[in-house]
């Protein structure tokens, strides 16, 4: 096992994207490319439209963008912030898609999370749940 400049050991930062976690760090990048692209679309045309939604969706990039970068990263401390924006994202999943159910109003056009992040194939409420259950497992493979 190598040190790093920083002290850390590379086995550490290896660990968050070996196995299960290389497909996690690729379904949250193709996550990112959609919902920022979709976003920046929306917003660049028709803000006025549904910002709500609009703005949920380029926030939903932005936090699939640091869970990428934090699976790439690895080691300890990113692993606590992924896991911590994972549970956000899980959060935010759930109440978003329980919101447009309850109030389809509220939302004139769809976010990445609406309904349960249906028009994503229910991605954005099952990767959440599987980064969390694949970080805690790897913080139980990584402890002495």
């Amino acid at each position: 096992m190598t040190v790093t400049e920083d002290g850390k050991s590379q086995g550490a930062r290896q660990r968050l994207i070996s196995g299960p976690g290389i497909l996690l760090v690729w379904l949250y990048g193709v996550m990112v490319v959609g919902a920022v692209s979709r976003s920046a679309v929306q917003i660049s045309t028709d803000f006025h439209k549904a910002p709500l939604a609009y703005t949920l969706s380029a926030l939903a990039g932005l936090v699939y963008g640091f869970i990428t970068y934090s699976l790439v990263r690895g080691g300890e401390r990113a692993r606590r912030a992924a896991l911590v924006c994972c549970a956000a994202e899980l959060v935010g999943v759930l109440a978003v898609g329980t919101w447009t159910l309850a109030e389809p109003s509220a939302f004139p056009d769809a976010t990445v999370w609406s309904d349960f992040g249906m028009g994503y194939l229910f991605i954005p409420v099952i990767l959440p749940i599987t980064a969390i259950f694949w970080l805690n497992k790897a913080r139980r493979a990584s402890a002495p």
